[in-house]
C-alpha cells in the first residue's frame, strides 16, 4: 500500500492538508495547488478541521495549524521541546536575572508556550498562551529571519524592524530589541532549531530597558544563544 494512501480517502486528504500547513499559512487556492484536492473538498475538509481546532485562520484569513495539534502532542508526551523548556528557561532566568520565554510562530502571531518569570522586582511578564505580534520584538525577528525571501518580504510589511536588521540577526545568530514591542522593554532572542535545521521556536529574555540597557545583546546574547543551541541539540538527540 502507498504510504501516503491508507485506503481511507477522506482521512488521507485531511492529513494532506495538515501536512501542507506545517510549512506555514495557506489560502484555499494554495491548499488546492499544494495537495491536488478539488477546491470544494479542500474547503469542506479545512472548515471541518477548523471546527475541531486542528486548523485555524490567521489575521489574513489564511489557514494555519490550530491549537489542538499542540494539545494532542503535549498530551501524548511527544513535545520534546516543551519538556526541555522548563529547566532550560529556569536556568536562563537565573543566569541573566530576567524573565525568560519560549515562543512559537502561529501564522501572523507568536505564541508564548513556556516561561520562567523573574522572582521579584520589576519584570516583563508574558503569561503562557499570550499571542503577540510578529511585527515587533526580538523573538519576532528570530522567527522571521530564517524564512524564505517571499515570507520575509511579506513579514516586513508594517514591521518595526528592517531587512537589514534581519540580515544582521542571521549573521550573528541572535536578535535584540529596545522598546520595539512595548515602550520601556528590551529583549534578546535566539533560535531553536528542529532536527532538519529549521527554526521552530525562539528563546528570549526580556526586562526593563533601564536594567538591560540600550545594547542588551552585549550583556546576554551569549547565554541566550547557548540556551537555544542546547534546546536544539536536545531535540535532535532524543
Amino acid at each position: 500500500m502507498d504510504r501516503k494512501n491508507s485506503g481511507v480517502g477522506v482521512l488521507d486528504k485531511a492529513v494532506a492538508i495538515l501536512t501542507t500547513l506545517e510549512s506555514g499559512p495557506h489560502t484555499l487556492a494554495q491548499l488546492v495547488a499544494a495537495t491536488g484536492i478539488a477546491r470544494p473538498t479542500a474547503h469542506r475538509l479545512a472548515v471541518a478541521l477548523e471546527f475541531h481546532r486542528l486548523v485555524t485562520r490567521d489575521l489574513n484569513g489564511r489557514f494555519v495549524l490550530g491549537p489542538r495539534s499542540g494539545e494532542l502532542a503535549a498530551a501524548a508526551g511527544e513535545d520534546r521541546l516543551l519538556a526541555a523548556a522548563a529547566p532550560a528557561l529556569a536556568a536562563l532566568r537565573d543566569a541573566t536575572g530576567e524573565s525568560a520565554q519560549l515562543y512559537r510562530r502561529q501564522g501572523d502571531l507568536r505564541i508564548c508556550v513556556a516561561v520562567a518569570e523573574r522572582v521579584s522586582g520589576l519584570r516583563d511578564s508574558v503569561p503562557i498562551g499570550s499571542a503577540l505580534t510578529m511585527l515587533a520584538g526580538s523573538a519576532a525577528q528570530v522567527l522571521l529571519a530564517w524564512e524564505d525571501s517571499e515570507r520575509i518580504h511579506r513579514g516586513l510589511t508594517n514591521a518595526r524592524f528592517t531587512a537589514a536588521q534581519l540580515a544582521a540577526v542571521r549573521r550573528r545568530g541572535w536578535a535584540q530589541s529596545m522598546g520595539e514591542r512595548e515602550a520601556g522593554v528590551a529583549s534578546v532572542s535566539a533560535p531553536v532549531r528542529g532536527p532538519n535545521g529549521k527554526v521552530i521556536a525562539a528563546v528570549s529574555i526580556s526586562g526593563p530597558i533601564e536594567r538591560l540597557g540600550r545594547q542588551p545583546g552585549r550583556l546576554h546574547a551569549a547565554v541566550v544563544a547557548a540556551t537555544g543551541a542546547r534546546l536544539s541539540e536536545h531535540i535532535a538527540n532524543v
